[in-house]
């Protein structure tokens, strides 16, 4: 008598691998770096290559020190690598920057499991780390062609020295100075689109977090338009709110954490004493997501509600 195989759910195959969508997450980032590389040089493609080669040292030999199984294969370490890259400025050392990579995959991944096991985005705690570590040297910004020292349009506003903030135009296209990834509006957008179009992520976090973003920045008596196209805050929506691991899998629970992000970076923005909060809106939201999904969660089909998960 042939034997049954009981095992616990999911029970549906799929042909999607992890390998697959990060590929598709790397594939959609592209636009991203070739704009960084167009608007600040090649020293642009240096910063990313450092970044990307420290992710994957540093998971190869984690996971050796640790005798578990590669993971290198599935290139999640290389989308670290590429999103930590395109959060940092182009001054930036490189040694900085592969020291940022090491954070990132020992620390904050490997050190929790490994890939599915991190409770924050670690590219974005990998910044917010390097950012309190080196604050002079992460927040040098580089004009895009002359490479010269300039600000950018949040650190105009946050400073409130009167001077002529950059055309939405100017800031659509990346004229104006940022993090590699951050500046070109239209190569995120292009990325984020194509990610949506592969089903790769739910438009669903993305477009609440920049509503949100929108609505209060206009409550707060800023320009929305500028709060959307400066700073990480569209990197952030397409690339990293919408991590697997750190973000909610139920629709309501993306909702609110969409919201609790948008809500924190424009507080953040207007009464921070730094003039960015994407990085951190995301981080405290990543930890707020088990008690989102212990709300939302719907109850298994045949289970009875207690007077205590009805009051819910």
């Amino acid at each position: 008598m042939e034997k049954m195989i009981v095992s616990s759910s999911p029970h549906f195959n799929t042909k999607t691998t992890t390998a697959g969508i990060m590929l598709d997450v790397i594939i959609a980032m592209v636009p991203a770096m070739i704009a960084s590389v167009i608007l600040y040089g090649f020293r642009s493609a240096a910063i990313i290559l450092t970044c990307v080669a420290s992710c994957i040292l540093s998971e190869y030999l984690s996971r050796k020190v640790m005798k578990r199984k590669q993971t290198v294969q599935d290139l999640s370490c290389v989308v670290t690598g590429i999103l930590l890259a395109l959060n940092l400025p182009v001054s930036i050392s490189p040694v900085i920057a592969a020291f940022g990579g090491v954070i990132a995959i020992v620390v904050i991944k490997q050190m929790f499991g490994g890939i599915g096991q991190n409770f924050v985005n670690p590219a974005l705690t990998a910044r917010i780390i390097l950012m309190n570590s080196f604050p002079a040297k992460m927040t040098a910004w580089t004009a895009p062609f002359d490479g010269t020292t300039t600000a950018t349009p949040l650190g105009i506003v946050n400073e409130g020295t009167g001077a002529a903030l950059p055309s939405y135009l100017d800031m659509f296209l990346g004229k104006t100075g940022g993090c590699l990834g951050e500046t070109c509006a239209l190569a995120v957008i292009i990325g984020g689109l194509y990610l949506i179009a592969r089903k790769v992520i739910s438009p669903v976090i993305p477009a609440t977090y920049l509503a949100t973003a929108a609505v209060f920045s206009l409550l707060l008596g800023r320009d929305p338009v500028m709060d959307l196209l400066s700073g990480g805050l569209l990197l952030g929506a397409f690339f990293m709110a919408t991590d697997y691991t750190t973000s909610p899998i139920h629709t309501k629970g993306r909702i609110i954490f969409a919201v609790g992000c948008g809500v924190l970076t424009m507080l953040i923005r207007e009464f921070g004493s730094l003039p960015e909060g994407v990085s951190y809106s995301i981080v405290i939201m990543n930890i707020l997501v088990p008690l989102i999904e212990r709300f939302v969660s719907p109850v298994p089909f045949g289970k009875v509600k207690t007077e205590k998960e009805g009051a819910k």
